[in-house]
């Protein structure tokens, strides 16, 4: 049975990616801190199975997983770890808090859901997990240092764990998207240069479709759109100094 349980996924690209997989008949668990938007999309997808969830709450976390694996025999064959958070701004006039928080969510949040979905994804016969990293993870990015920051976290652990499960069968493998039009990123009240100097050209849609892929055809990062693949390869091929002119120019003011 193809099951894939997702987290942030109330709105932007978990509620895509949900949307994408019900409607080629994937058993779908939503997760996701905002009950009311959860609510509405499972009930739009036909009563699917959802829980009210942080994930930086390591005891709910396992026990969301448990819950949502036992309807499906102990297994999952699909774990999509899309819940982060975003604040653009100076690294100075960003409370520590909110930095703190970013960290907790995108890499702890993370880890623990990983952590609690290991013995369900081991008993599944091709079982994966495909994180959600960004572009940012690939040279630090100017204006969203600690979000930057907790997406080259996503981009380690990721390559690590890909090594380190192959032994048990599990894929793992993270998206890398430059900028998506999301509730997230609209809500910003601070535009950084290099955003205004890219634009927004990917759609929760899009993320989706990269999903679906991913889960097809893995592979451990999957840089999104053209213009990252190009910086993206550039990057594996170039001397760090060259990476660091480019994004110093695309983050000029």
């Amino acid at each position: 049975m193809n099951t894939i349980l997702i987290t942030g996924a109330a709105s932007g690209i978990g509620a895509a990616t949900a949307r994408l997989f019900h409607s080629r008949g994937w058993k779908v668990g939503l997760l996701d801190i905002n009950h009311a938007a959860l609510a509405t999309l499972a009930a739009e997808l036909g009563g699917v199975w959802h829980a009210e969830l942080d994930v930086s709450d390591a005891g709910a976390v396992r026990e969301a997983l448990a819950d949502f694996c036992a309807l499906h025999g102990g297994q999952l064959r699909l774990l999509f770890n899309c819940a982060g958070i975003l604040r653009f701004g100076y690294f100075e006039e960003i409370s520590l808090e909110e930095h703190v928080s970013i960290l907790q969510i995108n890499v702890l949040g993370l880890l623990q859901v990983s952590h609690a979905a290991f013995p369900y994804l081991k008993a599944t016969p091709d079982a994966q997990v495909i994180n959600m990293g960004s572009a940012s993870g690939l040279y630090g990015t100017p204006h969203m240092a600690s979000y930057s920051a907790s997406k080259f976290a996503v981009r380690g652990l990721t390559e690590a764990l890909d090594l380190e499960w192959r032994r048990h069968g599990i894929r793992v493998g993270d998206l890398m998207p430059p900028f998506v039009r999301t509730p997230m990123v609209d809500s910003q009240r601070f535009t950084p240069p290099a955003l205004k100097r890219l634009g927004v050209n990917l759609q929760a849609e899009d993320i989706a479709q990269a999903v679906w892929q991913q889960a097809g055809h893995s592979q451990v990062h999957r840089p999104i759109h053209w213009l990252f693949k190009l910086m993206y390869w550039s990057g594996q091929l170039s001397p760090p100094a060259l990476s660091r002119l480019l994004m110093a120019w695309i983050s000029r003011d």
